[in-house]
């Protein structure tokens, strides 16, 4: 079961910025949009794919060799089919777009272990004021709490010019990580993807097994 990663934040935050120290080498990166990173750097291996079984797909064959995972603007999967069937009537697209967000985070936990699989994604308020991510109208809301599903939650937020990660709930939002992971004096860290998935490798104790023993299954 690999190890499952939310990161939050409204868009200008830096959830893709914090991409930018990953080892390129073994990080693979799947865009629900075909737009460029926000910071140089040539040998990133990526692919543009915003549907379902493409997402899957792409995940499989990167876990050959990546040990991270990054889907960057995981919503817009659910957002593009959602306007790709818009001429649609009823309420049946609604229950397929749904379903195939719930699948994606549980096909993402059926990697190996040593994988870490960060989804980015967009959030939104409620009528209570409380800031969540962003899904498609109620399909998914009314029977699915989407960081129900996962430990680890960080959202980027942005202070005084200053880009971090916040890695405790701050009462009116739904971060969350394990106990121990961040100490009090870390609920804010910097905006450093590469630095929050050090502390999960370390926090977990992963072991990443030789490339030989990953294409031998």
């Amino acid at each position: 079961m690999s190890i499952n990663v939310l990161v939050l934040g409204e868009s200008g935050t830096g959830k893709t910025s914090s991409l930018r120290n990953m080892p390129q080498e073994k990080t693979a990166i799947i865009k629900t949009i075909a737009k460029p990173m926000p910071f140089r750097g040539s040998n990133w291996r990526m692919i543009v794919c915003d549907h379902f079984d493409g997402i899957v797909n792409a995940m499989h064959r990167a876990s050959q060799w990546a040990e991270a995972i990054v889907i960057d603007d995981a919503q817009y999967m659910l957002a593009n089919e959602f306007f790709a069937r818009s001429a649609e009537k009823g309420y049946e697209k609604f229950s397929d777009i749904g379903s195939h967000g719930v699948r994606l985070i549980q096909e993402s936990m059926k990697l190996p272990n040593h994988i870490r699989v960060y989804m980015l994604w967009h959030t939104e308020f409620t009528e209570q004021g409380r800031e969540k991510a962003k899904t498609i109208g109620k399909a998914i809301d009314s029977k699915y709490t989407v960081e129900g599903a996962f430990t680890i939650c960080v959202k980027a937020v942005v202070h005084e010019g200053q880009y971090y990660f916040s890695t405790k709930s701050n009462g009116f939002d739904t971060v969350k990580t394990p106990i121990g992971m961040f100490s009090d004096d870390e609920r804010f860290v910097p905006n450093d993807l590469q630095e929050v998935d050090r502390k999960i490798v370390e926090y977990y104790g992963l072991f990443v097994p030789a490339k030989e023993d990953v294409q031998n299954g």
